[in-house]
């Protein structure tokens, strides 16, 4: 390459792209560089099991995408961006045929909850309500949130999120359905259930379930990454997919260097540039535990026995607090769990571009190790089995997906973490040092979920990063 930039931006997963477009908005030249053939990173779609099936590598639901200060302000429907919104946002299946479920509406939701709908409500009602004024600082830096013009609500917010998911569940709750529905939001957090803040976690996912709903993109996952894409270029932005950054001495000249990568990759990439302190310090972020996934063709709908299960996108599957509770803690201990907790869902039922007509798919994972070589497969699939008997007959095709495998697909994603890095005190706010989106470097910044406010599709990390180098008067 050899024309040179105000920026190259290293990665095409959506917090590198946003880091570019917010470059490109302000008027400089920018290049993004992605080692793979096609741009996504963790947004990404595929055929992974048969013809004609549409499946998603990574993410697959998407409520920070839809919920995002910075993705909101972009034109990405007039760029080919689709929202689907299931029934539904999520079901919690519970033995005996039951199940609780999260609705759009706080009020239908605590209606279900029998002697724990008023708590629900308290709870939630005035969360869901606030998320307009919370949400720029609940994904972004703990500076921003310090600083925001609503110090009540985030207090307010703050009292409950600082809990464990087991402290903030069984003070508020007495029955099990509204505990097993919390339990399954909160793990999300890949945290123990009784380790802050996992509360924090179920209480971000709960909001967004009433405030925003939990979309899919119509086609998939990659849908997203292409219409940023499509913005970007628009913007005059360019893209070069199949360039592999082994060293920082392989890029054109520009004066800033956005990386949405992680720690491990920049040390790699970025050797003899960082100081010997800051390399120390990035030597001992700690990476979370694994998920393995897996992706079925299937010859028709899941056949949950709760009925509810079927208007819902998302299935957390695992039973009581109790019971993910322990599959939680023992996934912490490094241990295979027999009965992991599962988190499924079923786009076909409602984005019938994703399989042939009268076909369907799913996705899910569950939670291992790091770096876990346990195959999890036939574990993953009694626990569908247990509250949807006969799912085995309908599978078609499946793709696994174990730890190693998702590392290869995606450098990021080290040891199979999604999330970019631990989600633990400790890390979640300062992450990956108090420099957050700066390095020792002049120029070279992070702009992965290994910073503030860490993973999901909502594109903040990239958006701060840019607006860092931008501070920086580059």
């Amino acid at each position: 390459m050899a024309r040179s930039y105000d920026a190259v931006v290293l990665g095409s997963g959506p917090n590198g792209l946003a880091a570019a477009i917010v470059l490109a908005q302000a008027g400089r030249s920018v290049v993004v560089l992605e080692g793979a053939e096609t741009i996504g990173g963790g947004a990404r779609s595929a055929p992974l099991t048969l013809p004609g099936f549409v499946h998603d590598v990574c993410s697959a639901v998407h409520p920070l995408a839809m919920g995002s200060p910075f993705f909101s302000t972009l034109p990405l429907a007039r760029h080919g961006l689709e929202w689907v919104e299931p029934d539904s946002p999520v079901a919690h299946p519970l033995d005996r045929g039951r199940a609780v479920v999260a609705e759009r509406s706080v009020e239908q939701t605590a209606e279900a909850l029998a002697e724990d709908g008023e708590a629900y409500r308290r709870l939630m009602k005035p969360l869901a309500a606030d998320w307009g004024k919370l949400r720029e600082a609940l994904l972004g830096p703990l500076s921003l949130a310090y600083f925001s013009g609503h110090p009540f609500k985030l207090a307010r917010f703050g009292w409950h999120a600082l809990r464990s998911a087991r402290g903030l569940a069984y003070t508020c709750f007495q029955g099990e359905p509204a505990r097993a529905l919390f339990a399954g939001m909160a793990a999300h957090s890949l945290l123990p259930l009784d380790q802050r803040p996992s509360a924090a976690f179920g209480l971000v996912l709960g909001i967004t379930a009433h405030a925003v709903g939990w979309p899919i993109p119509r086609g998939g996952a990659q849908k997203i990454a292409d219409s940023l894409a499509s913005y970007l270029r628009s913007l005059g932005g360019e893209i070069v997919t199949g360039f592999k950054v082994n060293s920082l001495d392989q890029l054109p000249p520009a004066r800033a260097t956005l990386c949405d990568v992680t720690p491990r990759q920049l040390l790699a990439i970025a050797a003899g540039r960082l100081s010997s302190g800051f390399a120390r310090r990035l030597e001992h972020y700690r990476y979370g535990p694994a998920v393995f996934k897996i992706d079925w063709a299937l010859d028709g709908p899941i056949p949950w026995i709760a009925a509810d299960c079927r208007r819902a996108g998302t299935i957390h599957l695992g039973g009581a607090f109790k019971e993910i509770a322990a599959a939680e803690r023992a996934v912490a201990k490094g241990e295979a769990v027999q009965r992991p907790f599962v988190l499924l869902v079923q786009p076909s039922l409602f984005d019938p571009t994703r399989a042939p007509a009268g076909k369907h798919t799913a996705w899910a994972y569950c939670h291992v190790p790091n770096a876990s070589q346990a195959d999890m497969t036939d574990r993953i699939e009694a626990q569908i089995e247990r509250f949807a008997p006969g799912f085995r007959s309908l599978v078609l095709g499946r793709s696994v997906l174990p730890p190693a495998d998702l590392e290869r697909h995606n450098p990021n994603l080290v040891g199979g973490d999604i999330g970019g890095g631990a989600n633990d005190l400790g890390q979640v706010f300062a992450r990956p040092t108090l420099r957050l989106y700066r390095t020792s470097s002049r120029g070279l910044y992070l702009c992965s979920s290994s910073t503030p406010p860490g993973g999901g599709v909502h594109g903040m990390c990239g958006y701060f990063a840019a607006q860092a180098a931008l501070k920086d008067g580059f």
